[in-house]
């Protein structure tokens, strides 16, 4: 057992440098603005351009661990990681870091599942693989609700490129570790590896994910955009043909029929869209609206790391005892029910009264989801095949994440230009009008020193906070009630019949 903590604590610490890189960056954006003289759409390709590899790579890597090894693999990515995290805390211009930042994505995409198919092999009894798992949640939960705080601590004391520099020894440890702990795993029954369904599988998530990156640009009814979504799908619907055909396929897209599968994969989807579309909104509303610093706005977020962490442990311990349905659906409630009270949050709530439970509430009901879909999906494959479920679990987890920036930043950016045409901004010259809409901090800056300015620029950008809550509180009711209907309750199946037992008669009578 001694020797399963050591190499749980080796691929958690793996999973949190991969997942403080999500969200660290995005409190260092003002400063590399003006060291880097990176523009808007430069600053929307440093966060996004990680995601972009990330989400297209992940299910060809998942394969390629499974068919390599895993051990390797995860040396591979955290060494790789580290040295392009390196390179990024001492580039010169917007376009370097840019490029830096998608190879830190490829080898995070080499890194993530792996960590999930070393957890489903070291683990192979349910109750502790559950276990497991909840910690394995925890960690990622706190590493992309604790980026904001951890970068803004290093800004405190250090330049921009510290940012990425403090991530290079995490890898590096971890990597160590991975060296010296972790047992090599493979799926003995791949032959060959299935190209086809490799390169469908990176065309398919890279199209999707530029075309909804590049959506808030082009406009979300323009040609390109749907071009590219148009795209994606003609690349779907040959990924499936293929797949279905093959004798060794990359995913076996039969899969999706189970709801454990499916249902649990789009619940986690709907999660991480949300989680990043608050995360997106929430450090600005501290920033602009509330006027806090970079550290003290990254640790007003801390609570929902915390009660991530927390309820994911017991999330994993509910899930077997009450079945997958149930802890789900509770927490998609919850978090559904978080997101509905901000919409209605005042520009000067109190942090401590509303604000922290608001956060509380939501990690709550992300815990009781992650954890136990995560659960939910690697149940229906066998641990050798491991790595391409942690994928498919990896790649929803990314593109609700990145979809999750894109929609509600439309939203939110729709909502905030037309409320200030509604108000006194809409008497500026048309260039400062166009500047304001585009930019929160561009509309605080022309209004500083005007109070009614000033009152409409906090107007409009509440009534963008509301509108974009209001859109994701509604989309996770309809979540909860799809989980409600699709996913399993507690199944009882003959391996697990023996563990039903020794629950309903613990003393053997």
């Amino acid at each position: 057992m001694n020797k399963k903590i050591g190499i749980l604590a080796t691929v958690c610490l793996a999973v949190l440098a991969i997942n403080l890189d999500t969200t660290i960056v995005n409190v260092a954006l003002p400063s590399i603005s003006g060291e880097l003289d990176a523009g808007t759409r430069e600053l929307q390709w440093i966060v996004d351009g990680y995601n972009l590899a990330f989400a297209a790579l992940v299910l060809a890597a998942g394969s390629l661990s499974d068919r390599f090894g895993r051990r390797p693999a995860l040396i591979i990515g955290l060494l790789g990681f580290a040295a392009a995290s390196l390179v990024g805390g001492f580039v010169t211009s917007a376009e370097s870091l840019i490029a830096a930042r998608v190879v830190m994505g490829v080898f995070a995409a080499l890194v993530f599942p792996t960590t999930l198919s070393i957890i489903s092999n070291t683990f192979p009894d349910r109750k502790e693989r559950a276990a497991a798992l909840g910690v394995w949640g925890a960690v990622v939960g706190i590493g992309v609700a604790a980026g904001p705080v951890t970068g803004g601590a290093l800004l405190e004391h250090f330049a921009w490129g510290s940012v990425f520099i403090a991530l290079v020894p995490v890898a590096l440890i971890a990597a160590a570790l991975a060296f010296v702990l972790v047992p090599e795993s493979k799926d003995p029954s791949v032959d060959r590896l299935d190209f086809a369904g490799l390169g469908l599988s990176v065309a398919m998530l890279s199209t999707v994910t530029y075309t909804i990156i590049e959506g808030p640009e082009h406009g979300w009814t323009s040609a390109p955009t749907l071009l590219g979504f148009a795209a994606a799908a003609a690349f779907l619907v040959v990924f499936i043909a293929v797949e279905r055909r093959s004798s060794h396929p990359m995913l076996d897209v039969t899969l999706f029929r189970d709801p454990r599968f499916s249902a649990a994969s789009g619940a986690v989807t709907i999660t991480f869209f949300s989680l990043f579309g608050f995360i997106f909104l929430i450090t600005q509303y501290f920033q602009f609206i509330r006027d806090y610093g970079t550290l003290s706005t990254g640790a007003r977020i801390l609570p929902v790391a915390t009660s991530i962490a927390v309820a994911s442990v017991v999330g994993a311990i509910l899930a077997p005892r009450l079945g997958t349905k149930a802890v789900v659906t509770t927490g998609l409630l919850l978090f559904s029910s978080s997101f509905l009270w901000i919409s209605a949050i005042g520009v000067d709530a109190s942090y401590a009264q509303v604000v922290v439970p608001q956060m509380i509430l939501m990690g709550l009901g992300m815990g009781l989801i992650s954890t136990p879909a995560t659960e939910s999906i690697l149940q229906v494959l066998p641990p050798a095949r491991a790595g391409v479920g942690s994928a498919v679990n990896d790649a929803t987890r990314e593109l609700g994440g990145t979809l999750g920036v894109a929609v509600i930043g439309s939203v939110f950016s729709s909502t905030f230009a037309a409320r200030l045409l509604d108000g006194p901004y809409g008497d500026l010259p048309d260039g400062q009008l166009a500047a304001a809409g585009e930019s929160v901090g561009v509309a605080k800056a022309i209004g500083a020193g005007s109070p009614e300015l000033t009152a409409a620029m906090r107007d409009a950008f509440m009534s963008g906070l509301h509108v974009s809550c209001l859109v994701i509180g509604l989309l996770c009711l309809f979540g909860a009630v799809a989980a409600l209907i699709a996913l399993p309750g507690r199944i009882v199946t003959p391996e697990h019949s023996e563990e039903l037992a020794a629950e309903l008669d613990p003393v053997g009578t």
